[in-house]
């Protein structure tokens, strides 16, 4: 595969801590190529290193060993590591992060929440990318509201809003209907779905839902540390009925 068409490539990526005199391994070896445009799942018990491992792909911490490849860009790896301003640097434009919580701010309005990292990053605090997006997510009409004055899965939503503003190359979902009922859960995988099919974003979800980690291109499963993937049927016509609905 050529390195223009690979988002992310981790080799022998590894996370050790200490626990007291034990040693853990929360990711043991792992070696992963996902290529651009990918939707991506990873499923697993609690413990099993999930979390842990998205925060290695995502930059948010450090490897014990093992190298990870951004775009043919060596991030970690053979005795380099960038620097706390570089890492940032790419945090900010090649990630966007969901997590299981929302983590809106209650006394800003719904579009005020979604803007909020242009300022952090010194951008123009321009609203119309952020009402694309809003229309994007079919909540556009909840834009000068509060968030307690939004259902759960709205609130998603906005924060999934919130994390594609500065455009990122990839979106790193872990647990993001964690908080939701069924229903609502269903809504924002095929949100993804569709994000990934009609804006090309490559999208890495963590869940422990195996039936929403269907909706991916590329399953994989993570036990005791390492990682395996694990075939998605042919023609999933679950992803084809998301697409059909939400297009």
């Amino acid at each position: 595969m050529s390195e223009n068409l690979i988002s992310m490539e981790a080799k022998n990526l590894t996370k050790a801590y200490r626990r007291g005199a034990e040693e853990i391994t929360a990711v043991n070896s792992v070696s992963l190529e996902i290529n651009k445009g990918e939707f991506v799942s990873i499923i697993g018990p609690s413990g099993s290193g999930k979390t842990t491992l998205v925060n290695l792909l995502g930059c948010l911490d450090n490897p014990t060993a093992g190298e990870l490849y951004l775009g043919g860009r060596s991030i970690f790896g053979k005795g380099k590591r960038l620097s706390e301003r570089d890492l940032t640097k790419i945090r900010r434009e090649t990630f966007g992060y969901i997590f299981q919580n929302f983590y809106l701010i209650p006394t800003l309005t719904v579009m005020e929440n979604v803007i909020l990292p242009l300022t952090f990053y010194r951008k123009p605090n321009t609203e119309h990318e952020a009402e694309k997006l809003l229309n994007l997510l079919g909540i556009e009409h909840r834009k000068d509201h509060l968030p307690g004055q939004i259902s759960g899965g709205e609130m998603q939503r906005v924060a999934i809003a919130r994390a594609m503003v500065n455009m990122p190359e990839i979106l790193l979902a872990d647990e993001p209907t964690g908080n939701l009922d069924t229903k609502r859960s269903v809504e924002i995988v095929e949100v993804l779905r569709v994000l990934n099919r009609n804006v090309g974003l490559t999208i890495i979800m963590v869940t422990h839902n195996q039936e929403l980690a269907r909706y991916a291109d590329r399953m994989f499963e993570m036990k005791d540390g390492q990682l395996c993937e694990i075939e998605v049927p042919t023609g999933n016509t679950v992803t084809r009925a998301a697409s059909q609905r939400l297009s």
